[in-house]
């Protein structure tokens, strides 16, 4: 289970640890949460609570260090970095967009990988803005772009109608 409190940063707000307390309390799966984390010492605490993972966006985008850094005390296996994706009106590829889709990250998305798999991310997290509550099936393209340039799970959000859609997605890019 992934809880991301998409406001926080927009609202520049710091993670409501009594909120996330209250979650880890009552989930019974391995929990990530991600929002407002800027800092190893917030990182820490959001899992000293028992989440499992925590998960970065406009933070990582800002400075992959702090990937390293958080890794470097709680494991690379429980950083996520959450990309945001948008195909450009015009042109190839797809631009990287934090703050709830409105601020353009100057980096494209494939420069953004390419980074991200120099540094200490665990897991990531794609979200096809466009497909994002379409129901009209994964973004295939995406995907395999990720899949292509990453060695660590990558995780789809957007578009899914139905199983036959996961299935494909698992299907395609081998999940075992």
């Amino acid at each position: 289970l992934i809880i991301l409190d998409i406001d926080n940063t927009v609202l520049g707000k710091s993670p409501n640890m009594a909120v996330i307390q209250s979650l880890a309390n009552e989930c019974r799966m391995p929990l990530c949460y991600g929002g407002g984390i800027t800092t190893v010492e917030q990182a820490v605490q959001i899992i000293s609570m028992g989440v499992e993972k925590v998960a970065l966006s406009s933070a990582a985008l800002a400075d992959f260090s702090l990937c390293d850094k958080i890794a470097s005390v709680i494991g690379k296996q429980s950083v996520v970095v959450v990309l945001d994706v948008k195909k450009p009106r015009w042109g190839k590829g797809y631009n990287v967009f934090t703050h709830n889709g409105t601020k353009k990250y100057l980096k494209r998305l494939d420069e953004v990988l390419d980074e991200i798999s120099n540094h200490e991310v665990g897991e990531v997290v794609l979200n096809s803005i466009e497909n994002d509550g379409q129901l009209c099936g994964y973004n295939y393209e995406l995907s395999d772009l990720a899949t292509t340039k990453l060695n660590i799970p990558v995780t789809m959000l957007g578009g899914a109608s139905s199983f036959d859609d996961i299935k494909n997605l698992i299907t395609r890019h081998k999940i075992i």
